[in-house]
């Protein structure tokens, strides 16, 4: 598939939190020792309490700024552009990201904090990167980021938020993968796909 335009989401899609969010959940006492799960567990075990809605939004404006060092990319994420690299595809970043988070008193730009981390993780700014620092686009709404991705007349956009592919105006040209684990209800025209790897053949099978 030579010269596809592949658009990618950032949070969850591209970097995963899950290990990052449980880490610093216990060492603010939000959680007891040995408590485990993912990112939405965890959003979910603190919002089930008094207070847990700011207890979860402190928490996010801190991982997503100051503590984004701590998450790891999703296995699979190189592997997948690489394959767009070969095969001569152009790859952008949309992502739905406010600029400061909630609840965070050092008013952390979060913006500059993805970009380094995307850097620290070699995804741009090096040599032999499928991205370039330009490609990456952050916009303040929802809304924003479907009108960005449909400006750049996409032929595919991978998310893992069903709320971004049932957009009344998310383009209908552009192909629509769902990263997701569970089958959860989503649109006809969106397809979920749990991996990488799966992703990487959905896009350039043969």
């Amino acid at each position: 598939m030579s010269g596809v335009r592949i658009g990618i989401d950032f949070d969850n899609t591209i970097i995963c939190y899950d290990k990052v969010f449980a880490a610093v959940a216990l060492q603010r006492g939000l959680v007891p020792e040995g408590w485990e799960g993912l990112k939405t567990d965890l959003r979910d075990h603190l919002r089930s309490s008094a207070g847990g809605e700011l207890a979860w939004q402190g928490l996010q404006g801190f991982v997503y700024g100051k503590g984004i060092g701590g998450a790891e990319i999703y296995p699979g994420v190189r592997e997948f552009l690489v394959a767009c690299k070969r095969a001569g595809s152009k790859v952008c970043i949309v992502s739905h990201k406010t600029r400061f988070g909630h609840q965070d008193p050092d008013r952390t730009d979060l913006r500059d904090a993805a970009r380094g981390w995307l850097r620290g993780a070699g995804l741009i700014d090096a040599a032999d990167a499928a991205l370039a620092v330009d490609d990456v686009y952050f916009e303040h709404t929802l809304a924003a980021k479907v009108e960005r991705l449909a400006s750049l007349k996409l032929d595919v956009f991978i998310d893992d938020l069903v709320d971004v592919f049932e957009q009344p105006h998310f383009p209908k040209t552009t192909r629509s993968i769902l990263f997701t684990r569970s089958e959860p209800p989503h649109p006809e025209h969106c397809k979920p796909i749990a991996t990488w790897a799966d992703i990487r053949r959905e896009v350039f099978a043969a």
